[in-house]
């Protein structure tokens, strides 16, 4: 009798092998006083193990090959990167001094510091980002305790073909195991933007996560069938279970191969309308990625991670430099540049705290904390419009929610055009602005806010958690989250048919854009711009290619008629079905 074990998908894709058992949770670590005299013997040992995990780090990086996509370096530049920052090169060093206490608990309280900074973020992306404060800091103390690095200790022969069992994987072990010829990859722990998730689409490797308890039923050497797709880890699978799986490997190998062919072809309906597909990225590289998997540009450009694991903001100048790297990754295609979207409930840098409040997704964040502190703001405008110089950039303000903030975001925009100008620094006077419409009452606004601006993006990850009163990432509450609530479909329609009247464009950078399983939908609700993620680009140029938009009004006006939450999946269900 087989076992089946239920997790969260990831990714796509079917992986027959036998289990690998990866163990290696928190180092644990303890308190020790360190008398002065042999302090600095102390930090020098420190320091190596600094050395040491910077050292394996580049010696991973450089035995990438050439051909891999280049946010999979990305990962492990930013990892390499974070070793060189003060926050983990200087401040543990500080506390041994301050403490007289030994390098693994100082590394520890440094550790804590900074993961607290991001779990208390409303971004469940960047909330995320914890990953790589862990991942890099368990190096750190794995060389501190003299411990084998996972990646080296000879099992190379035992991960081909093999599925990787942990409670979570570091990107440079993933990597690692990856080269070495690993099927799959299950997990513990993780969502959906963990780095296993993010680095297991960029690979194409087949991975579950979020599997509790995994460990707890498996062991090394047991036949075990991934189910990628359906979220499924299926132990002692039958005969005709087996044949089944294999069948589906077949036919994934082909999907795959046809999928490829998509990359050089545009995103245009069976009945001859263009969509737009682009891309939403956080670094240069990710621009560079997407465009090889054929994005028409930058739908999304986060900023926030210029502005994190760091003593002192980010001034103009840097900020330029950064969004200049993206612009010339492009090369003349459109970047859509998102001003900060972080929350009040943590201080970055220099900048002031605010007192602590009950319930900071609601409160100062994104737009609402910039406009309040010009400081911060200011500067990114500048920023923004310089580099608008040098390529097509578009502005994009996250969370507004009225029409009175978004003229005080054109207002200061107007008064740094003409700081500009009297300095005689280039920009592009025409440069495109928009607004995110992830906010409620910004979506029942939208006929006021597009008479002032040049385009919309919907962010459906925020519109739905704030339509719904639900966080996504809460597992006592997450079964509420739906893309396909009536009231979400209704906010996303207003908003399209507002654009449309103002004849502004209107995109959507939320999950939603990324799954074709909602693109028919969102084609017949009238969007023509869709930006994601960019391993699920093809997928959903695939589903646009075989979409006919003569026949999709009349189904998608089924949908709209319908109350029933409970029925319009079976409505879009019946949608993807139509030839």
């Amino acid at each position: 009798m087989s076992l089946v074990l239920s997790g969260i998908s990831v990714t796509r894709g079917v992986a027959i092998g036998k289990a690998v058992i990866l163990h290696h949770d928190q180092p644990e670590v303890s308190e020790h006083t360190i008398p002065r005299p042999l302090l600095q013997e102390e930090i020098t040992r420190y320091r190596a193990a600094l050395r040491k995990a910077r050292q394996q780090l580049r010696d991973i990086r450089k035995r990438i090959p050439a051909d891999t996509p280049d946010d999979i370096a990305a990962f492990m530049d930013a990892h390499i990167l974070m070793l060189d920052d003060g926050v983990l090169s200087e401040a543990p060093v500080k506390i041994m001094r301050e403490r007289q206490c030994n390098a693994e608990w100082a590394l520890k309280l440094q550790r804590d510091t900074l993961v607290r900074v991001f779990e208390e973020m409303d971004d469940p992306y960047l909330r995320t980002r914890r990953d790589d404060v862990d991942h890099v800091v368990n190096r750190i103390q794995r060389n501190l305790q003299g411990n084998y690095d996972p990646g080296h200790d000879g099992r190379g022969g035992q991960l081909n073909g093999a599925i990787l069992i942990a409670g979570d994987v570091s990107p440079a072990e993933t990597l690692q195991m990856h080269q070495q010829g690993i099927a799959a990859v299950v997990t513990e722990y993780g969502g959906p933007n963990s780095h296993t998730a993010i680095l297991a689409r960029s690979l194409g490797l087949p991975a579950v996560v979020g599997v509790h308890h995994l460990r707890r039923y498996l062991r090394s050497g047991e036949p075990l069938v991934v189910d990628a797709g359906h979220g499924m880890v299926i132990a002692g699978a039958e005969v005709g279970e087996l044949g089944y799986y294999r069948r589906r490997q077949r036919e994934e190998r082909q999907h795959v191969a046809e999928l490829n062919k998509l990359r050089e072809r545009p995103a245009v309906t069976r009945d001859g309308h263009a969509v737009t597909l682009m891309a939403n990225v956080e670094l240069p590289e990710d621009a560079i990625a997407a465009r090889r998997l054929g994005a028409a540009g930058v739908g999304l450009f986060r900023t926030e991670m210029l502005f994190l694991n760091r003593e002192a903001l980010p001034g103009e100048d840097e900020q330029y430099e950064a969004y200049l790297r993206v612009v010339k990754a492009l090369k003349g295609a459109p970047v859509t540049i998102r001003t900060l979207d972080l929350g009040a409930d943590k201080c970055l840098g220099n900048a002031p705290r605010t007192p602590a409040v009950s319930n900071p997704a609601l409160g100062l964040r994104a737009i609402r904390w910039s406009l309040k502190d010009p400081a911060l703001f200011s500067p990114q405008v500048r920023a923004i419009l310089r580099v608008s110089a040098h390529g097509p950039v578009r502005m994009m303000v996250p969370m507004l929610s009225g029409e009175g903030e978004l003229l005080q975001v054109l207002r200061l925009v107007a008064e740094e055009k003409k700081a500009l100008e009297r300095q005689g620094i280039r920009f592009d006077p025409a440069m495109p602005i928009g607004g995110m419409i992830e906010v409620p009452a910004a979506a029942l606004a939208a006929d006021a806010l597009a008479r002032h601006l040049d385009f919309f993006s919907i962010g459906t990850n925020d519109l739905i958690q704030y339509t719904l009163a639900v966080d996504r990432l809460d597992e006592e509450v997450n079964y509420l989250y739906d893309p396909l609530h009536p009231a979400i479909l209704r906010l996303i329609q207003i908003t399209i048919r507002a654009g449309r009247r103002a004849g502004i464009p209107v995109a959507m950078c939320g999950e939603m854009a990324g799954d074709p399983y909602y693109t028919r939908l969102l084609l017949g609700l009238g969007l023509r711009e869709f930006s994601m993620f960019p391993a699920t680009l093809l997928e959903v140029k695939r589903a646009i290619g075989e979409s006919r938009l003569d026949t999709l009004d009349r189904d998608v006006r089924r949908v709209m008629r319908s109350r029933s939450a409970v029925r319009i999946p079976a409505l879009v269900d019946a949608l993807n079905r139509r030839p």
